[in-house]
């Protein structure tokens, strides 16, 4: 029995600490006024009383009633019940210490107000309804003043009503007031009482918000209840915990806090806490609170927290029974009732059936939502009692749960949620309450015994569900209210109004005497005896065990294949068949991936070990010690499965003897596992163990266990030991089966652990004291014995075999760090073979961590488990001397160990070499292991296991190679070979190394090394292999990677095959004609470019050493890939221009060399398309030719990084190039490269023009030292521009169109661009120039009718031609009404007449700006975009770990996605479309081409190359191909050797795959039109790896001039026309040359052209093809080079030839069969074998015949090109076979042009629009849902799009159409104007003067439709792009004040403007957005206007200067702010 209530309290309001009406509470009476004894009285209970704080009011406010929690020291609850109302008090306005007067302050004090007054109860009982009848009565009697005592009242409630404990029966009783109250105790005191608060929790919140707070609750997470109610925070919170039963919640629980402790929520540890709403601010800035606000029913979860999901299938269920259908039959109708959401289901019903006369109680959904979360945790825990472990019976029990093997019988190891509830304090009260065996049982008891069986009846029959549900729901509230009959109450109540009466006398003081009276005569007539029901105790049910959750039947099926071959695996061990346990061993390691298979391991061993057969032979060991350790590195460190704990005894029984009186045990070699450093494994598997022998102790005790079941459970987990590690006994579980109800249905099976628990339990109470203290004894001693025994294995298993190695906690997770110094370990290995004996120091430190470890677990489990200070302290002095003693006993072993002979290894296989290619470093052993490429791995895609292999890696003068065998046996026939050129190598690190099938001992660390060919090397190296040879690989390996010149690589020193040492060793002087000759023309060019001597005048140029490398520095750092970080001086160092002063003579001046030169392929080129010969430059007068090949750069003089001989104009003479060439950076000045065949258009290239500012300064004209020459460089640019405009043919007259094309002419594009929506804003140059102010854009008006807006390309919609259309050609453009045609207009004023235009000159965005247009008349500068070098290495570095991961791809990122992040494929696409505008351009239009991007020798030399390509034929051709690089790439000065990082100095830079991406856009077109080119995609992929191999000199040298240097072009070398005869003799190289000068390639691969066709596409089809090609450059259309991906593990790249012949050669050599005879059938693996060469090709076949047979008969053999060339076409028939192209293939060759072309369009009218305009281009879409009405297509992934129930997305401004899951893929570029109504029907138009089109603001009358117009200030037009304007202050230049602008934010122009007024309609001024770098608000401005709020100034920061505004206040500048932001 106990007290209702503890103490009665009255706290009022404290009128002596009042300040402007608030104050603080004051206890002004509390009842009894002595603490009670049990109970003493909380301190600042008055704060919890008004929790929003002490206030008075001006109004009477009605009574309230909350119930606040307050928990005391003991983690006990009491109970504040609450209630309060207004006391009149009056109040003369005063004034305060400071002076101001209370009317000043935010309340408003009046003559008469009202103050708070609190009637409280203070309880540790819980009976909230109770105590508000009780103070509503002492109210009701004070206010309606009853005849009837105050302190009676209050007496009679502490002292005379006594409540009975749970179970007990109901009371009724009264407090002296007339009433008649009744209350009733809970059944069960376990399970909580809840009313009506769950339901009312669901229904202020809904299902998914309670079951997320249920979620954050149970994980420990922080949670904040907001609401205006108290009582609501109360319910709320008393709701969140009670749906936590079985689990009570532990943490800080405070459902009202008051304000004054709202700190209290910054506590680091979870609570559940309530605060009045009003409070929400203070508690806004929380981070990591969840926070809910009950009257909004929302819930806020921050970005931090991260909230784990409801674990399956249990959530999905509780989220059905939430909303489940009670179907009951009420005559023929039925009606439906949910638990929460009773109209959900039946909402639909056309004829629903009638509701319930009565619905549901909230009290009757309540239990009802309270029975759903029961049976969650039911399931959730299910099998949760076979996991406790008994560990001390007796005197009192201690029970643990084990945890991982709950989990991982669960299959639940990785759901989060149920892990976080399993370590949380509340599981851990429910074990240590719940886990007793024999107690008293409550419902969860109930529900979790049955739950199992009534899952399985609900899933036959799902109406059970809510059966169940409801008579679970019965049980709960048969729990509250046991009582049938209801007792009706009578409690008074004041009467209505009651409060708000005028003369209410203020609560009395209550006399203490007759209350302490009453409450003392109260407590002497209590009685203590009264009846109640006692507590039944009994043995717990053990439910469901958790072995009979696995579907044991199906398991058995899964693994009985694999458990036989265990089985006969292990057999062959023991039995010494050590091969045929070899054979079938990797299976078994494949199979131990299976759990099932790994306990079945450790079960057969244990049996082998039964039979006496532990000491094993060294090679049995050996594969015992594998098998073990596969096991660990297959399991986790918590070892779920039990498997650690079993391999324990193992690993301490298996053994082997290294010699007489030294055992080597199995544990020394399973140490390398995170599972040992785990110390909840160590306490896991001690209870375990202790609980078998507290098993044992008793078992014999219960006759049942005589009987036991021999049957042997082979999956329930680990043998185990008693003290002998040879004694195994049967692992059994905890309770075998459910326990039934009667105790003595034991029979004829083993009896539970927790059966014996709760049978001891039982009896305990009937034993003698001499019996009890023996039983505790006896457990002592065995927790005791067990604790010493596993202190001796955890001494096995942590002191490390070689123990001068201190041994590293591993975390789980260790191998997935990857970036470790190698050199640490290597250190520490170092002293593995030092004399016997060891470092004291070392050693100990070993030993103490092992110390620590071990006494922390004896620790932690003794005290636990109770064991007495004594046995503690012997085993704490026993610890050290037992570690000790075990590193003594390993030293012998260890030192032993080193004797045994070494395991036999595979050969080292010696690689193939090059000739002249050395081993510079012998073989190191290695295991070559596998990269996260698939292939090779036998996995997904097939094929033998080749990876990991065993073998070694050689370091050669040119290669770093790997040649080797497979670790698996089946495939360890096969070679692996895998290499890579030296000077590829592109990063190396150290990396941490997992476990990887078919290798024993796999060291930690390895060498991964990347090639920049897409080939990778992840090695580790052999234990064999010494830190000495490691460290000297990488020295060698770095040393030869990057040579300190070019000379020094394999292409020089490896071709010196007679005297390797003496690679660099000059030849003797002048030892013949040829060398003097050679040297001669070294001088010369050294005099040229190298003289010592200062030069007149020029301060650039710098000496380079004379077989130095040619520097680029310094520009070769990464910042020379920057635009913006170009240097200031573009005069580079040895780039730079050398004055002519310095040449006594010019070295090419002689006529001779200039014939040899022009011997060259890139020379031959200009002959081939007729410009003419050097010789002739000198008649220019005479010559009619419009071009002559110049020699002013013969001695590199204009421009070192130009070839010597150039094509320009033939009437532009040398001295004015000289001049002009400095508007050009690097000197690099505009000259014909190409000239098209038919329309005599040219084709340019140059670099970027110069900036007009510091450098036209700098660069002043040499001769009088003033800018002058700026000016005449400028005229003579003029000139040369003129020369090439006139030179174009386009300028004059008009041509036909070509065959190809359909479409004549871009003109006529530009009218079909337009009908079909190529809308693209236009900016004229010429108003742009004169008026800033009033750039015109372009804008369109809405027109929703309109079909003729569609997508560019769009081959479903056809163009309709309107009949206002007119052609660009026509000059008479005006309707006959005086208007103008909208379209025309458009492209007039876009284009600006595109055929016109002679030359377009393609450049940079920020270099056209500065240029003036009207200086250079019928040329066009349009800026386009592209790719920088900065943005190729990045994406080169993405796409390189894309292809050649170095580990498995994670799931979420797939291959595909991250090539596309890469963005290689963009940078192709956007390569290929500047070429194709510069083919159309050219082709098409007639126009000429210049390109000046960037310093001309990047991306330039792409685009032209590409261009050249697809414009003739000739180049297509391998010849042609030859000359097209030789020319572009060579001649023009791509920097081959510092992109490429051939030396060192330029190794910083980065590598930067310029050509590789030249080769790929090939590759690309290639693929689309493969009849066209002579050659194959091998050709390409071989270019691709030998530009970087360096075995070849050709791609050396960064430009013509150092080549020249080096003697290269001027030596006798043949040409393209050499003699085949002779070649084939000297085997197409000069020999005597070659070990000087290095190889060419092309020489290679002509040589190997004429003996096979390797490099022959036999698709080659001159006459079919098109002499113009267009290819598709959509990314959908662009394919991933297969060089990137694939390679030939059989030997290596294909590549090398030599080298890959005479392996193939080798391998069909070994391939014999019996007779010796070669096999004819070959198996060729795409992982393995290089596919290309191995496949059977007819050409190559038939070609090889004849040259059999040839030889056969004796003849002569036949060249294979010549015998291909005699083949004849069937001409016969080739007139009748003429194909004549359907409809369908006009219409795709039409479309597909007309796409190329449109692209060009594109390109030429977005590069026009600079400025505001460019960005229009590049603008996010404007999307609406859309309901499409006809089938549509989705313009991202192109799947169907329509239907009236699937909305899509529209792009209001372009029309594009998506999914709405596509919409955060889509590109963010809309392509087209903004589509904008305007109501009006006046615009803006165009009217032509001469040449170029003005913007004019003349209204004229145009027709309805879509229109485009500019913009005008002050019209209509202004409304729809004005994004936000109004007046601001701003403060004018240096030393000016501020005055104030209307200012207008232009979202189509892209412009800040400005204007004197609203009304002013001519712009002040205007800020460019693009210029703007930040925006952001400042303060303290000096020289402000007076009166300016200071929070209203903003800072505008533009590239040139600053900007200061002043806005109305600081809510109108922060508007602004955000509105600038939105675009910038």
């Amino acid at each position: 029995m106990s007290r209702l209530a503890d103490y009665f309290i009255v706290i009022g309001y404290d009128h002596d600490k009042d300040r402007n009406g608030s104050s603080e509470g004051r206890i002004i009476q509390r009842f009894p006024e002595n603490d009670w004894e049990a109970c003493p009285f909380t301190q600042s209970i008055e704060l919890f009383c008004r929790p929003v704080g002490w206030t008075l009011s001006a109004q009477r406010q009605p009574p309230e009633f909350f119930v606040a929690v307050l928990t005391d020291i003991d983690a006990d609850r009491h109970y504040l019940s609450v209630l309060t109302f207004s006391e009149s008090v009056a109040i003369s306005p005063t004034k305060s210490d400071d002076g101001d007067t209370e009317e000043d302050t935010a309340l408003n004090i009046h003559s008469l107000m009202y103050s708070p007054k609190c009637l409280v109860l203070v309880s540790r009982l819980d009976y909230f309804e109770t105590f508000k009848n009780c103070l509503g009565i002492i109210y009701t009697a004070y206010v309606d003043k009853l005849d009837v005592q105050l302190e009676v009242l209050v007496g009679n409630i502490l002292g005379c009503v006594q409540v009975p404990p749970p179970g007990g029966p109901q009371i009724r009783f009264s407090i002296g007031a007339g009433d008649r109250q009744a209350l009733q105790p809970p059944v069960s005191a376990t399970v909580p009482t809840s009313r009506n608060v769950t339901a009312l929790l669901f229904q202020q919140l809904g299902i998914q918000n309670v079951l997320t707070l249920f979620c954050a609750a149970l994980t420990d997470h922080k949670i904040l209840f907001h609401s205006q109610s108290h009582s609501r925070l109360t319910d709320a919170c008393q709701a969140i915990t009670i749906l936590q039963y079985p689990l009570r919640y532990s943490y800080v629980y405070v459902p009202i806090l008051p304000a004054p402790l709202v700190e209290v929520l910054n506590t680091p540890t979870p609570f559940i806490a309530g605060v009045h709403s009003s409070l929400a601010e203070d508690t806004a800035d929380l981070v990591d609170v969840i926070i809910v606000d009950l009257d909004g029913g929302s819930v806020h979860i921050p970005e931090c927290v991260n909230l784990p999901t409801l674990p399956e299938p249990m959530v999905s269920r509780a989220k059905k029974a939430l909303t489940m259908i009670d179907i009951d039959s009420i005559s023929s109708f039925t009606w439906s009732e949910m638990v929460m959401n009773s109209d959900l289901l039946m909402a639909d019903y056309a004829f629903p059936p009638p509701s319930p006369k009565k619905p549901p109680s909230l009290e009757q959904k309540d239990k009802e939502i309270r029975a759903i979360f029961i049976r969650f945790f039911a399931e959730l825990l299910t099998g949760y009692r076979s996991c406790l472990t008994v560990i001390r019976i007796h005197p009192e029990p201690f029970i643990t749960f084990h945890k991982a093997n709950f989990l991982g019988h669960r299959g639940m190891v990785d759901d989060e949620f149920l892990v976080r509830v399993l370590e949380g304090m509340g599981f851990g009260t429910f074990v240590a309450e719940r886990g007793t065996p024999y107690r008293t049982c409550d419902i969860f008891d109930e529900v979790y015994a049955n739950i199992h069986d009534q899952l399985t009846e609900e899933s036959a029959d799902s109406e059970k569900i809510m059966e169940h549900i409801k008579d679970l729901a019965k049980q709960l509230n048969t729990n509250e209210n046991p009582n049938p009959q209801p007792y009706v109450q009578k409690v008074p109540k004041p009467t209505d109004g009651a409060y708000s009466r005028i003369h209410q006398t203020p609560f009395p003081l209550l006399d203490s005497e007759p209350v302490h009276k009453i409450l003392k005569e109260g407590i002497e007539k209590q009685n203590p005896k009264m009846a109640v029901r006692p507590n039944q105790v009994r043995i717990v049910p053990m439910g469901t065990p958790i072995t009979a959750l696995v579907d044991r039947q199906r398991m058995m099926d899964n693994n009985a294949r694999r458990l036989e071959v265990l089985r006969n695996c292990i057999n062959f061990v023991f039995d010494n068949k050590i091969s045929d346990a070899r054979i079938i061993f990797p299976a078994v390691l494949r199979a131990l991936k299976s759990r099932v298979t790994r306990l079945a391991l450790t079960q057969e061993l244990s049996y082998h070990i039964r039979s006496n057969r532990a000491v094993l032979e060294h090679q049995q060991f050996d594969l015992v010690v594998k098998l073990l350790n596969c096991c660990l590195q297959n399991d986790s460190s918590m070892d779920e499965n039990g498997v650690a704990a079993a391999i324990l005894p193992l690993a301490t029984t298996f053994c082997r003897k290294l010699c007489t009186g030294i055992i080597q045990f199995a544990y020394t070699c399973v140490q390398e596992h995170a599972v040992w450093q785990n110390m909840q494994f160590w306490e896991a598997a001690f209870y375990q163990d202790v609980q078998k022998q507290i098993q044992q102790l008793y078992a014999p005790h219960y006759e049942e266990n005589n009987v036991k079941d021999k049957k042997h459970d082979s999956f329930l987990g680990s043998p185990t030991h008693k003290n002998s590690e040879l004694n195994i006994s049967k692992n059994c579980s905890n309770g075998g089966s459910v326990t039934p109800e009667r105790r003595s249905s034991y029979r004829g099976r083993e009896i539970g652990a927790l059966e014996i628990a709760a049978e001891q339990l039982r009896t305990w109470s009937t034993l003698s004291d001499e019996k009890k203290e023996e039983l505790i004894s006896n457990e002592e001693s065995t927790v005791y014995s067990q604790a010493i025994h596993y202190a001796n294995r955890m001494v096995y298993m942590k002191v490390p075999l070689e123990t001068q190695k201190s041994i590293k906690p591993l975390s789980p997770d260790w191998d997935s760090t990857s970036n470790s110094n190698i050199a640490s370990s290597l250190a520490d290995s170092e002293s593995i073979d030092a004399e016997s004996g060891y470092d004291e120091m070392e050693i100990s430190d070993v030993g103490t961590s092992v110390i620590k470890f071990v006494t922390r677990f004896v620790d932690k489990v003794c005290n636990d488990s109770r064991v007495t200070p004594e046995h503690i302290k012997s085993l704490h002095q026993m610890i050290p001397g037992v570690v000790a003693m075990h590193i003594e006993t390993l030293e012998a072993v260890n030192r032993e160990s080193k004797r045994l002979p070494p395991i036999q290894k595979p050969k080292i296989l010696k690689p193939t070499l090059l000739p002249g290619e050395e081993v510079v470093m012998d073989g190191l052993r290695v295991y070559l292991l596998p990269d996260g490429r698939e292939e090779g791995l036998g996995g997904n895609m097939g094929g033998p296991t080749l990876l990991p292999a065993e073998g070694a890696i050689f370091l050669t003068n040119y290669r770093i190679i790997f040649k080797g065998t497979p670790c698996d046996p089946l495939a360890c026939e096969q070679i692996v070979i895998r290499s890579f050129p030296i000077s590829t190598l592109t990063k190396e690190k150290q990396v941490k190394l997992q476990y990887t099938p078919h290798i024993d001992q796999l060291p930690k660390e390895g060498l991964q090394l990347r090639s920049c060919i897409f080939q990778l090397m992840k090695i580790a190296f052999d234990e064999e292999v010494i830190p000495d040879d490691l460290e000297a690989f990488r020295k060698l390996s770095t040393k030869y990677r990057s040579p300190t010149t070019v000379f020094m690589t394999f292409a020089f020193v490896g071709q010196a095959i007679p005297q390797p040492s003496t690679m660099l060793k000059p030849v003797e002087k002048n030892a013949s004609l040829k060398n003097f000759a050679k040297k001669t023309i070294m001088k010369t060019a050294r005099k040229a470019g190298i003289a010592k001597q200062k030069p007149p005048k020029r301060k650039y140029v710098l000496p380079t050493p004379p077989m130095g490398r040619r520097s680029m520095s310094p520009r070769s750092s990464a910042g020379s890939d920057s635009e913006s970080d170009r240097p200031v001086s573009e005069a580079m160092d040895d780039l730079s221009i050398i004055d002519e002063g310095e040449f006594n003579r010019s070295w090419l001046s002689d006529p001779k060399v200039i014939e040899r030169l022009m011997e060259r392929p890139g020379y031959q080129d200009y002959v081939r398309q007729g410009f003419g010969d050097p010789s002739d430059s000198t008649v220019t007068g005479k010559s009619t030719e419009k071009f002559r090949i110049s020699t002013v750069n013969s001695n590199f003089s204009v421009s070192k990084s130009y070839p010597a001989l150039l094509v320009v104009p033939a009437n532009f003479p040398d001295d004015s190039i000289r001049k002009f060439a400095r508007t050009h950076r690097q000197y690099r000045f505009p000259v014909v490269t190409w000239r098209h065949s038919r329309t005599k258009a040219l084709l340019l290239r140059a670099s970027g023009f110069h900036g007009r500012g510091l450098m036209g300064m700098l660069k002043s004209d040499p001769a009088t030292g003033t800018s002058t020459g700026e000016i005449s460089a400028s005229l003579q640019q003029e000139r040369y521009f003129s020369c090439i405009v006139s030179a174009t043919p386009n300028s004059m007259r008009s041509y036909k169109p070509s065959y190809s094309d359909s479409l004549t002419s871009l003109d006529s594009l530009m009218l079909t661009g337009v009908q079909e929506s190529l809308l693209v804003p236009e900016t004229p140059e010429v108003v742009r120039r004169s008026h800033p102010a009033a750039t015109g854009s372009l804008r369109n008006i809405n027109n929703p009718k309109s079909s003729s807006f569609s997508r560019i390309g769009s081959i479903r919609e056809k163009p309709r031609m309107n009949s206002n259309s007119a052609t660009l050609d026509s000059t008479a453009m005006l309707h006959q009404n005086g208007g103008v045609n909208e379209r025309s207009d458009l492209l007039q004023s876009s284009v600006q007449g595109l055929k016109r235009v002679a030359l377009y000159v393609l450049g940079e965005k920020a270099q056209m700006k500065g240029i003036k247009a009207e200086s250079f008349p019928k040329c066009d500068f349009i800026p386009v975009e592209f790719y920088e070098v900065r943005h190729v290495k990045a994406s080169f570095k993405k796409l390189m770990r894309a292809c050649v991961p170095s580990a498995p791809l994670p799931a979420e990122t797939g291959f595909l996605k991250l090539v596309e992040e890469s963005e290689w494929l963009l940078q192709i696409q956007n390569i290929m479309q500047l070429a194709g505008a510069t083919e159309d351009l050219l082709d098409v239009q007639g126009s000429s081409v210049m390109l000046c991007l960037e310093d001309g020798w990047d991306c330039t030399t792409q685009v032209v190359s590409v261009a050249q390509l697809l414009l003739d034929p000739y180049y297509r051709t391998i010849e042609g191909f030859k000359c097209l690089v030789e020319k572009e790439w060579l001649s023009f000065g791509h920097r081959f050797t510092h992109r490429s990082n051939q030396t060192i100095a330029n190794h910083a830079s980065g590598f930067a795959p310029l050509f590789l991406q030249f080769l790929d856009v090939v590759h690309q077109i290639h693929h689309q039109f493969p009849l066209s080119f002579e050659f194959n995609q091998f050709f390409l992929r071989f270019l691709a790896y030998h530009y970087v191999s360096n075995r070849f000199r050709t791609f050396m040298m960064d430009n013509e001039y150092e080549r020249v240097e080096a003697g290269w072009l001027m030596e006798d070398r043949r040409s393209s026309k050499i003699n085949h005869e002779q070649a084939d003799l000297d085997g197409g190289f000069a020999t005597r040359h070659q070990s000087h000068q290095g190889a060419s390639i092309w020489d290679y691969i002509e040589k190997h052209h004429r003996k096979s066709t390797l490099f022959m596409n036999f698709y080659y089809s001159p006459s079919d093809q098109d002499v113009v090609l267009r290819p598709y450059s959509n990314i959908s259309n662009l394919r991933i080079w297969d060089y990137f991906l694939n390679e030939d593990l059989a030997h290596g790249p294909a590549y090398e030839i030599e080298t890959t012949n005479k392996e193939i050669q080798m391998s069909e050599e070994e391939k014999t069969d019996s007779s010796g005879q070669p096999l004819m059938r070959k198996i060729v693996n795409g992982c393995h074998d290089n596919v290309f060469m191995q496949q059977p090709n007819v050409f190559r076949q038939k070609l090889q015949e004849i040259h059999k047979l040839e030889t056969d008969l004796g003849h002569f053999q036949q060249k294979w090109k010549t015998v291909w060339d005699k083949l004849e076409l069937p001409t016969g028939k080739r007139e009748t076979m003429q194909r004549n192209l359907s409809f369908n293939t006009q219409i795709v060759k039409s479309h597909g042009r007309s796409i190329h072309k449109r692209s060009t369009l594109e390109i030429l009218v977005k590069g026009k629009m600079l400025g505001e305009a460019a960005k229009m281009f590049s603008q996010p879409h404007r999307f609406e849902k859309h309901t499409y009405t006809t089938p549509a297509y989705c313009d991202y992934c192109s799947q169907v799009l329509w239907g009236l129930l699937k909305t899509g997305m529209h792009c209001t401004d372009c029309g594009y159409n998506c999914h709405e899951k596509c919409l955060s893929h889509v590109p963010k570029n809309c392509t087209k104007l903004k589509i904008v109504s305007d109501s009006s029907n006046t615009n803006t138009s165009v009217s032509r003067v001469s040449d170029t089109s003005t913007l004019k603001n003349e209204e004229l009358p145009v027709e309805s439709g879509p229109t485009y117009a500019t913009y005008t200030p002050a019209t209509t037009n202004t409304e729809n792009s004005c994004l936000h304007k109004g007046y601001l202050f701003k403060r004018g230049a240096l030393l000016k004040g501020w005055k104030q602008r209307w200012f207008v934010l232009d979202s189509t122009k892209h412009q800040l403007r400005y204007y004197d007024s609203e009304e002013d309609t001519n712009c002040k001024g205007y800020i460019e957005l693009f210029d703007v770098q930040s925006v952001q608000p400042i303060r303290n401005v000096q020289g402000a206007p007076k009166k300016a709020d200071e929070n209203a100034f903003f800072e505008l920061k533009t590239n040139r200067r600053m900007y200061n505004f002043l806005a109305a206040d600081a809510k109108t500048a922060q508007s602004w702010i955000d509105r600038i932001h939105s675009f910038i």
